[in-house]
């Protein structure tokens, strides 16, 4: 990943919501979005050609919260976050005998889980670029470090090894370097864990939140989604209130790790929209309902996919959440994180969310705006700081 230089707080802010003007009118979309609040974030990054949204979403989040309570502008360190749970990622995989979840991806609890147990660094004390690339590319490593342990696992000397684990991380320092000991920022020398001191976060002080059906409200379970290897437990709530939490942290200047599907037709970035059109309500300007009526599902695709101006969405229940969970149609694709909330020209809410796909010209430098009830169908779980929870539903999680 690139060094990205720290500027101050007012420039960076200027820098993260310059994307949302008050009405962004673009002459090839007829999309307009009027911000109702947005949050201080750092700078847009690129997560490139590796499976690490998570370390990039949920250290994003860290980084505004760190803006939050008034503490300098932080560029921490995602590749610290990987390199740490790919290590640990190992002995789990090793112990389960290969019968585990075991890759790149992961989720936002990796993050606040090596905050608490090994520390943090920032992003000029390790970088994870040793293979001469600018930005990650991690084919090569994920597919060494899967085989190794999978040889691991045959276990062909009959026993394992107490070396093997010093072997997996050769292989870690060979592709991401070796994690400091210690490091110099500003001026001052710190350990991984006396940097987080520093910072003064508490990672106890986040958690996930979810809303399925088949564990009951108001109590925690582990979500069964493959990248969640920590087997880390999420608190399953209704899905008006996961929209509840989500406005009343933003309102209250929290912002929100968002895991979620994009793999959706409704899923635009080059158009920085993501939504979820209903087929049956048209109300399409100048197309007749008996016309509508007649069309074919691909027919209707064209008009509703466009993305060229608001359409009618369809409206979200816990059922279809539900549905769309239990037959594979909502997956665990991508982490991000939710910075603010917005309008369109009709009204309709949309949540400004940060990506880490770089800018390259985009549409919105590097944010999108993901309708509400797209927000209601497709998230998987969200993280927020627990203090930003509504007191009523915080008092029935027990939290």
């Amino acid at each position: 990943m690139k060094q990205l230089t720290l500027i101050f707080l007012p420039l960076l802010f200027l820098a993260a919501t310059g994307f949302a003007q008050d009405k962004e009118k673009k002459a090839d979309s007829s999309y307009q979005f009027t911000v109702v609040k947005q949050l201080p974030a750092t700078c847009v990054k690129n997560q490139n050609r590796s499976g690490t949204c998570w370390s990039y979403s949920a250290i994003s989040f860290l980084e505004s919260e760190l803006l939050r309570t008034g503490k300098d502008t932080f560029d921490l360190s995602e590749m610290y976050c990987v390199r740490q749970c790919y290590s640990d990622k190992a002995k789990i995989y090793v112990r389960f005998e290969g019968k585990h979840n075991f890759g790149g991806g992961g989720a936002a609890h990796d993050v606040t889980y090596v905050l608490k147990n090994y520390g943090m660094v920032p992003e000029e004390a390790f970088n994870g670029l040793t293979i001469g690339e600018k930005l990650p590319v991690h084919g090569e490593m994920d597919a060494v470090l899967s085989a190794y342990v999978d040889a691991v696992v045959k276990n062909p000397n009959k026993k394992l090894t107490p070396v093997w684990h010093t072997g997996f991380e050769g292989i870690l320092d060979a592709y991401l370097g070796k994690a400091p000991a210690s490091f110099t920022y500003k001026g001052k020398t710190y350990t991984p864990q006396t940097f987080a001191g520093m910072m003064g976060l508490n990672a106890d002080d986040y958690v996930e939140l979810t809303s399925y059906t088949h564990h009951p409200f108001y109590s925690k379970f582990i979500l069964e989604v493959p990248d969640n290897w920590l087997m880390e437990g999420d608190y399953n709530v209704p899905v008006n209130d996961l929209i509840a939490i989500i406005d009343n942290s933003i309102e209250n200047g929290y912002t929100v790790v968002w895991g979620a599907d994009v793999s959706e037709k409704g899923f635009s970035w080059k158009n920085g929209v993501a939504i979820v059109p209903d087929k049956n309500a048209p109300e399409l300007a100048g197309l007749e309902q008996a016309k509508w009526s007649k069309m074919t599902d691909a027919e209707k695709d064209k008009l509703l996919y466009k993305f060229d101006k608001p359409v009618p969405e369809k409206k979200i229940t816990q059922e279809l959440r539900q549905l769309e969970f239990d037959n594979y149609q909502t997956t665990d694709d991508h982490g991000m994180q939710i910075t603010g909330i917005a309008k369109d020209q009709n009204g309709n809410k949309y949540y400004i969310v940060k990506n880490s796909w770089g800018l390259d010209d985009h549409k919105y430098k590097g944010y999108f705006y993901a309708s509400e009830a797209y927000v209601m169908l497709k998230t998987m779980d969200i993280m927020v700081n627990k203090n930003a929870i509504p007191g009523e539903i915080r008092k029935k999680l027990g939290l």
